[in-house]
């Protein structure tokens, strides 16, 4: 017995925890007769995951990971939680080598299996990123017979995908994206600092639809989550409908108002991972975002990683999305980030340091009345300490600051 557990708690002895947390899982998968939907990608799964938590819960009692329970241990705990009177069951699966998704998705047997995109994240770990599409597609070794697959049709891997698909036994593949024979494809969208306003087509019928949360990339998102919604039979008008309710999770782009002696600053708290393709995206946001007046648009960064051989590089190359935004300072962190310190403009370079703690008082003593500031790294390069940092400058009270910050901005 655990010297930590009373005497009296209810406690299953078990020969080995991990076998016992599968076997809860697969006897919850069992159990429910809840439509599942298993995503997974590159870049996206999380948010897509929640969007898909949020909409579904409108039309029927919805349970799935929290947060990023989405390995060998997240998972199964994720399906040994999955309520017997559910109607959507949602589950994040990730993976960073070949054969992990196998066992997961074959635990989870997914309805329907949603793949956001495919991009060279965790590429240290892969000959190639085609290899990483490979890994993904172990996907659809654990649909249900009649499963279906919800693709992106503008990756350049979506043909590699639809023959693994096929492959697995799936007949049925939707496709979303901007491409002219995508099933749910983009009409048109107008981005703005405040969301999206979105034109689209769902198979057979038109929609028009706002999403709150920021970026171009959420215009293609809102996408993956009606093609998937379509797939497990669900109400699509809806589900378009209540997109505009979406609320950003903590670390994935939340905002917040800062307020000082003399004023405020926007923060966006982007800080729980990071990739190249990410990265773009939330310079595509910041960019969008009006400043106060005299303000300034501040991204401050730390390291990608598992990026391989050559990090260096895709570190480096952030330099060009960051000036084509309109970038006005940028401050670095973490060894691999002076790659991009080194071949910025001189106007745009804020301070390197060499990792987030030593960071945060040089940005906190930096920022200033009118400023957004967007702070984005890998979870492994802790820049959620500059995220701290930077609340703790919050003239309210510590609760008044939470709750601003929770609730976000418009």
């Amino acid at each position: 017995m655990p010297d930590d557990v009373a005497a009296d708690a209810p406690l299953l002895v078990v020969d080995d925890t991990m076998t016992a947390l599968w076997d809860l899982g697969r006897t919850g998968r069992a159990r429910t007769a809840a439509r599942v939907v298993g995503v997974t990608g590159s870049v996206g799964k999380t948010s897509i995951k929640e969007a898909l938590k949020q909409v579904l819960a409108r039309q029927g009692r919805t349970s799935g990971n929290d947060g990023s329970l989405n390995n060998h241990w997240g998972l199964p705990l994720t399906l040994a939680r999955l309520p017997q009177s559910a109607v959507y069951g949602v589950v994040e699966m990730g993976m960073n080598h070949a054969g992990e998704l196998t066992p997961l998705a074959q635990l989870a047997r997914p309805h329907v299996a949603v793949i956001t995109t495919i991009a060279p994240v965790h590429i240290e770990h892969f000959p190639s990123v085609e290899a990483i599409a490979d890994a993904k597609a172990e996907i659809f070794t654990g649909c249900t017979p009649d499963g279906i697959v919800v693709l992106p049709a503008d990756d350049v891997h979506f043909s590699r995908l639809a023959a693994a698909a096929r492959r697995a036994g799936i007949e049925r593949v939707i496709s979303f994206g901007i491409a002219a024979d995508a099933d749910v494809r983009l009409l048109g969208a107008d981005v703005d600092g405040g969301g999206s306003s979105i034109h689209a087509r769902v198979i057979d019928r038109d929609l028009v639809y706002r999403v709150s949360l920021l970026g171009r990339h959420w215009v293609v998102n809102s996408l993956c989550v009606l093609a998937a919604v379509q797939a497990l039979g669900g109400d699509v008008t809806q589900a378009a409908a209540d997109l505009v309710t979406l609320q950003a999770a903590k670390g994935r782009g939340r905002q917040c108002i800062v307020r000082l002696p003399y004023g405020s600053f926007r923060l966006i708290d982007d800080s729980y991972n990071a990739s190249p393709a990410s990265m773009a995206a939330s310079f595509d946001v910041l960019g969008r975002l009006q400043t106060g007046s005299g303000g300034r648009r501040i991204a401050i960064l730390g390291d990608m990683l598992e990026l391989g051989r050559d990090e260096i590089a895709f570190h480096a190359a952030l330099a060009v999305p960051l000036e084509d935004n309109g970038i006005d300072l940028v401050f670095t962190a973490g060894e691999r980030m002076q790659a991009l310190a080194a071949v910025l403009p001189p106007h745009m370079q804020g301070a390197h340091a060499a990792d987030a703690a030593t960071l945060a008082p040089l940005v906190a003593a930096a920022v200033r009345p009118g400023d957004v500031v967007s702070v984005k790294g890998s979870a492994g390069s802790r820049m959620v300490r500059v995220v701290e940092a930077l609340r703790a400058l919050d003239g309210a009270s510590e609760a008044a600051s939470e709750r601003t910050c929770a609730e976000g901005v418009s």
